[in-house]
């Protein structure tokens, strides 16, 4: 990432969740780092996350997950990433997100797989290190 531009962040809430706080937190952090950040807002479905990703040319597509169905959507939502050339943007996803599905979101293409109450700054690190 040049030091000119900075990190562009889509921070989405997929499916029928309705609890959007915390993305709300997470996105005021990611602009004091720095970050562009734009927030599409609740219930989002794969193809609004694509649209909103590819309209912002983002770096990081990021999902703030709550409700339960993040294996489901994440898994609709990977080809569609990869077909609108979305492949090799860095994706994450925070939120409830019970131990046992982390690596199968880690195997879908989300590198970083963060629980509710991960600290601010070590997101916006964790971006800050894997994006080009």
């Amino acid at each position: 990432m040049s030091a000119e531009r900075k990190i562009r962040v889509v921070l989405a809430k997929p499916g029928l969740d309705g609890h959007d706080q915390g993305a709300k937190v997470v996105a005021r952090a990611m602009m004091a780092a720095g970050f562009e950040v734009t927030y599409t807002g609740l219930r989002q479905t794969p193809e609004q996350v694509v649209e909103a990703a590819r309209k912002a040319d983002a770096d990081v597509i990021a999902l703030s997950s709550m409700a339960g169905s993040h294996l489901q959507f994440c898994t609709r939502l990977k080809p569609m990433l990869e077909q609108a050339g979305l492949g090799e943007r860095l994706w994450i996803i925070g939120g409830n997100l019970p131990t046992h599905d982390h690596d199968a979101l880690r195997e879908l293409g989300f590198r970083g797989v963060f629980q509710s109450g991960t600290r601010l700054d070590d997101i916006c690190r964790f971006i800050e290190a894997n994006t080009k």
